[in-house]
């Protein structure tokens, strides 16, 4: 089965507050982790919340990445689809680090898939013990295999 991209959907959790609260180092981060992807820039729009919280938003001609924040649980939830060459495990694992996450679970879905089947089916959920198999993955390599 073949795709026009790959969407990894992030829960990380345990994250530094202070990280989770700051914009400026959100965004920063987040276009570092859309650069280590091998993605090109083309915007992006974050905004902060009170009492804290930033949601925002990095465009990129493959697609996008995103990202929500609760500093007072740790917890961000993160999204990074990509078209063509992008690898996405990359832009993963620099979100990681930089938040400081304790742990994190990722699923990933194939959008577009080509011959026509249910493109939203899940085809891979990993747990943390199995994420260092997302970049061998195209199918169900490893992780936890949905049908």
């Amino acid at each position: 089965m073949e795709s026009l991209g790959r969407h990894l959907l992030v829960e990380y959790h345990g994250c530094n507050a202070e990280v989770l609260n700051d914009l400026v180092r959100i965004e920063a981060l987040m276009r570092l982790a859309a650069q280590q992807a091998r993605a090109t820039i083309v915007a992006s729009v974050f905004h902060p919340f009170t009492p804290q919280g930033v949601s925002g938003v990095v465009v990129v001609e493959e697609s996008h990445l995103s990202i929500h924040t609760w500093p007072e649980t740790g917890y961000a939830a993160v999204d990074f689809y990509t078209c063509g060459e992008c690898m996405p495990e990359r832009a993963y694992e620099t979100l990681k680090e930089g938040l400081e996450a304790e742990r994190s679970e990722v699923m990933v879905v194939h959008r577009g898939t080509y011959p026509p089947s249910p493109s939203l089916k899940v085809l891979t959920h990993y747990s943390e013990e199995s994420t260092h198999n997302m970049s061998e993955d195209n199918t169900a390599v490893g992780g936890e295999s949905s049908s």
